[in-house]
């Protein structure tokens, strides 16, 4: 009884739906109003209603496009299952706001959107920036910008591709991050930038989402960034900054002479547990000077061991690593055992720690202040860990997991490798 009513009440304030949006969209979701603008950038925390402003700007283009010449639009992502989880299908997505007959439909093997009115998108992935080649657009909407791979490559390959029309513009949504393209984005004369904090959004956030989780980061540098909005720079007392994150970054790796999957394996499991850190990075020499190169963050949570076990070794052959390196100090010896069981034949490398976290990670830290690492592409959640690591416990009782792993990394790739060095390392 209840969802036939519900659904009758939906049926009877549809035909109202944009009229809605007019009245209740908030000002910093409502497109500039300044004709001169090529860029729209909203800077939100998360929850904040970036997608559903995001969603409503790409199809009021839509809508208003003729018959002929239809518009072309582009839905660029960070990968091509959030585009279409997030962008298209999500609760707030193209295909989920507005009256219902004017919404795209969606072909799966095009990866294309087709409007009642003609206008057509096609949806792209910042893990493939070449793809955007060969198309052309009349305007673009990149979502979650900080959170690209290759974010450099993926954003020019867009600005070649907006060629259309009398005014080609893009929509950016993104919870913010200190990195170079965002920095360039918001210093262009032709953008125009709005703001928005989670807690604008409350009335349609849950509860449990503010007395909970939103609790644990209030007052705090990652909270303004994940929650206001904010751009924070550094960390204090954190051993990595952003300056030497992005300094280190690059598009693609030499030929490498070793590669090793790292693993900082849970102690528990479920959903509850720590994440199981992978991190798979390899070793070159550039200009006789030997390199390590951050090449993937497979980390993952909320798995069993025989699961995430199993992405350890799709790592290890995805890469064709020459080893897998896992601490023995917490769940070490149960994680060999999981992978020896997984196949019998992977080159398992033991490592036990010594010594805390902090003092593991310093000569790892100074290995970025000597330009001796390098990250082939961007790696969100791996960076944030680096850029807030200052050694004291957050209260929240999270584990810097991806943290761990490329330290256990980067040890057996360059730090071990110096004579004199400390290590403790044993072969199966």
């Amino acid at each position: 009884m209840y969802k036939t009513l519900q659904t009758q009440m939906r049926q009877k304030i549809e035909p109202y739906a944009d009229l809605l949006w007019e009245v209740q969209r908030r000002p910093d979701q409502t497109p500039p109003r300044d004709d001169h603008w090529t860029t729209w950038l909203l800077l939100g925390g998360r929850g904040a209603g970036k997608t559903r402003a995001g969603a409503e700007w790409i199809n009021r283009l839509a809508d208003e496009s003729p018959l002929y010449p239809p518009v072309r639009l582009a839905l660029i992502a960070q990968s091509y299952g959030d585009a279409r989880e997030v962008m298209i299908e999500g609760a707030s997505g193209v295909r989920s706001v507005g009256h219902s007959a004017l919404r795209p439909s969606y072909e799966v093997s095009r990866r294309r959107l087709t409007w009642p009115s003609g206008a057509v998108a096609y949806c792209f992935s910042a893990e493939d920036p070449d793809g955007l080649r060969g198309y052309q657009f009349d305007a673009a909407w990149a979502d979650e910008v900080c959170k690209w791979r290759y974010p450099d490559e993926t954003w020019s390959n867009l600005q070649l591709a907006l060629r259309l029309g009398q005014r080609p513009r893009q929509m950016v949504t993104t919870t913010p991050r200190p990195m170079a393209l965002l920095r360039r984005i918001m210093a262009a004369k032709t953008t125009i930038i709005s703001r928005a904090s989670s807690y604008d959004n409350r009335a349609n956030l849950a509860d449990a989402f503010f007395s909970e989780i939103a609790s644990a980061y209030e007052g705090t540098k990652l909270g303004r960034q994940e929650l206001l909005g904010e751009i924070i720079d550094d960390l204090e007392g954190a051993l990595w900054t952003w300056k030497l994150i992005e300094a280190a970054r690059i598009s693609a790796a030499p030929e490498l002479d070793r590669i090793v999957v790292a693993i900082d394996p849970p102690a528990g499991a479920g959903p509850d547990a720590d994440e199981c850190g992978i991190i798979v990075a390899g070793l070159a020499t550039v200009a006789d000077v030997k390199t390590g190169f951050v090449l993937a963050d497979r980390s993952v949570g909320g798995l069993s061991p025989a699961q995430w076990g199993m992405r350890v070794a799709m790592a290890y052959e995805d890469y064709q690593a020459d080893a897998i390196v896992i601490e023995t100090n917490q769940g070490g010896e149960m994680a060999r055992h999981v992978l020896k069981s997984i196949d019998a034949a992977l080159p398992v490398q033991t490592v036990f720690a010594t010594r805390g976290k902090h003092v593991r990670a310093e000569p790892v830290a100074a290995l970025y202040e000597q330009g001796r690492v390098r990250h082939v592409g961007a790696f969100p959640k791996l960076e944030d860990q680096l850029t807030t690591f200052t050694g004291l416990s957050s209260g929240r009782g999270n584990s810097p997991d991806r943290l761990d792993a490329l330290v256990w990394a980067l040890t057996d790739l360059l730090v071990n490798s110096v004579p004199g060095q400390p290590g403790i390392r044993t072969f199966d």
